[in-house]
């Protein structure tokens, strides 16, 4: 990582605008885009609590924090791989002198911090909507819509893992986080994808807006050399100055966090668990 060319290192990442902080440490970043929001929605949560607001539709309580600390303790579990895998071939690369100096395994103890700040943040925003959301009172199961979408996103993964196979450099970064991140989505629609569908609202309103936001400030990450994305494994598509690759990781981390709160806490979980684990057993005597 280290020894990568400076040209390549760099490269387009350094065309940075006049007057920007060309020193933003990735502790610095997560202080102000990260730490910062995560206290005004914990302020709103405790204040909503004062006033007894509930979600209509899912489980209350502390079943909501279980449910945002399962999905914390599976963002370190499932994500600290995939991230050393980036690292280590070289597809991300950090400044060295942009961060604390602790280092586990390939990466950078900011960017697990990051993992669980991130999701934390996507967490509270999803109960900040809940609130204030009233689901449809109908609710149709459905099968076909369950199969189907996890069908579709297979052939996806497909033909990412044929990409990751290829070796093929531009898709690099791409093939490697569609790899890594359409399993538990496929999951999840397996089991909930006509629940998921029934919450639409809420669930594209969780995604959509924390997608954006987070897609921002990595812009801004990237343009002051907090961090750096190799050009030779990327597409070379660009939204801004923002690689394509990071919009889209983003989008995919959303939907595992509002597609896995919604499925975690919805009433209509509660009876498809109920369904499943007391469903008869199909072995035959002879």
């Amino acid at each position: 990582m280290g020894n990568l060319p400076a040209r390549d290192r760099l490269g387009k990442y350094l065309e940075r605008p006049p007057g920007l902080d060309k020193s933003m440490t990735y502790f610095k970043f997560l202080q102000v885009f990260i730490f910062l929001p995560i206290l005004v929605f914990l302020f709103i949560s405790w204040r909503d609590e004062r006033k007894g607001l509930q979600i209509s539709g899912f489980k209350n309580g502390r079943a909501i924090w279980y449910a945002i600390a399962v999905h914390l303790i599976l963002a370190v579990l499932y994500t600290s791989p995939w991230d050393n895998y980036l690292v280590a071939t070289g597809v991300w690369y950090y400044e060295p002198a942009l961060i604390m100096g602790k280092v586990i395994g390939y990466v950078p103890i900011e960017e697990y911090t990051f993992f669980i700040v991130e999701t934390l943040l996507a967490g509270l925003w999803w109960w900040f909507l809940a609130r204030r959301i009233f689901p449809p009172v109908t609710f149709k199961q459905s099968a076909r819509m369950r199969i189907i979408t996890t069908l579709i996103l297979t052939g996806f993964w497909i033909i990412s893992l044929g990409l990751f196979i290829s070796g093929w450099p531009p898709a690099t970064y791409l093939a490697i986080t569609l790899t890594w991140a359409l399993p538990p989505i496929g999951l999840q629609l397996a089991f909930g994808a006509d629940i998921i569908w029934k919450h639409w609202k809420l669930v594209l309103l969780t995604i959509l807006p924390m997608t954006i936001y987070l897609s921002l400030v990595d812009s801004l990450a990237i343009t002051s050399g907090t961090w750096t994305i190799a050009p030779s494994q990327s597409t070379g598509f660009f939204f801004g100055n923002l690689p394509i690759e990071e919009a889209i990781f983003f989008l995919l981390t959303n939907m595992l966090i509002g597609f896995g709160m919604t499925l975690l806490l919805a009433d209509e979980s509660e009876i498809r668990y109920h369904e499943i684990l007391t469903r008869p057993s199909t072995h035959h005597t002879s």
